[in-house]
């Protein structure tokens, strides 16, 4: 085994790896790097696990990711390095247009990966790296190879078509935590046939049927919830200046799971990473740095 992981100590971000193209230029996001990248700046140490191509964009990711001090194992494969076409509407939504058969959809299963894996404290990994066979299959592997106390988090991010009930279900069956958003509620509502019930039953549902841990349930402006068996945290949307809303489910993630880490009480970590993607709303692209009163716990 790689001696450089011998301690459960590990926090991993492991998909896309990509550049979103926004209005204002482009810069480097993907949810692992952008979750890694958030939980570090909580003194965690985490590894962004994807693929990167052969290519100039590639040798940006690696400048950037070496500039923020983010640690991360990405082969290099035959294919483009992702990008995505980010749309921003007038309340700094974005909308995705995103670029197929590259990079992070081809992530090999390496042993530093399986190394890294075997130590972690925390792993979160979403649905449209799966949308590949060769990255679905690499993600299972590492997702099984994590300790069994890790926070196993599925981070949903449901993304133009690219998703099949069965991909869903298999990782709620391999995570102890889900994070959803409302959007994506109402679909997975639609794909298992739970017709009638409001946003908390769904929720309770959930939680029961696959045995969960937590389910974070965000709601952009209308708030958000934690559900943990017997107990509910509600809290609002804090009201900011939107400049965009990249990154900002992922920096909400990054947060929580760094004080869960930490020990926190469920309603702490809730309250954190509520201010911690308020914050990140109020700046443009995915990973800013974030003020040093935030990262505190």
């Amino acid at each position: 085994m790689n001696t450089k992981y011998q301690q459960p100590q590990y926090a991993i971000g492991v998909g896309e790896a990509l550049w979103d193209v926004l209005p204002e230029g482009k810069k480097l996001g993907g949810a692992p790097a952008n979750f890694a990248y958030h939980i570090s700046q909580f003194g965690e140490k985490s590894i962004a696990v994807s693929a990167l191509g052969k290519d100039k964009l590639a040798e940006e990711t690696i400048a950037q990711l070496d500039d923020k001090g983010l640690k991360y194992v990405m082969p290099s494969v035959p294919y483009p390095t992702g990008t995505v076409q980010v749309t921003l509407d007038n309340e700094g939504v974005p909308t995705y247009d995103i670029r197929e058969n590259v990079a992070w959809d081809n992530i090999p299963l390496t042993d530093e990966m399986l190394a890294a894996a075997r130590n972690a404290r925390a792993i979160c990994w979403g649905s449209l790296a799966q949308r590949n066979v060769v990255s679905r299959n690499t993600i299972r592997q590492l997702v099984k190879a994590t300790p069994s106390d890790c926070l196993r988090i599925f981070d949903i991010n449901l993304r133009q078509t690219f998703y099949t009930k069965e991909i869903i279900q298999e990782s709620l069956k391999l995570c102890n935590v889900l994070k959803i958003n409302d959007e994506e509620l109402v679909a997975i509502g639609r794909l298992y046939g739970y017709p009638g019930l409001d946003i908390q039953n769904k929720c309770w549902l959930i939680l029961g049927k696959y045995d969960l841990d937590m389910l974070v349930l965000t709601c952009g402006i209308n708030g958000s919830y934690v559900f943990t068996p017997g107990t509910m945290s509600f809290r609002e949307t804090p009201k900011v200046n939107v400049a965009d809303t990249v990154g900002a489910g992922d920096s909400f993630t990054a947060a929580f799971c760094a004080a869960v880490l930490k020990g926190q009480p469920v309603a702490e970590a809730h309250r954190l990473a509520v201010e911690v993607s308020a914050y990140v709303c109020t700046q443009n692209g995915a990973m800013p740095q974030l003020p040093p009163h935030l990262c505190t716990l």
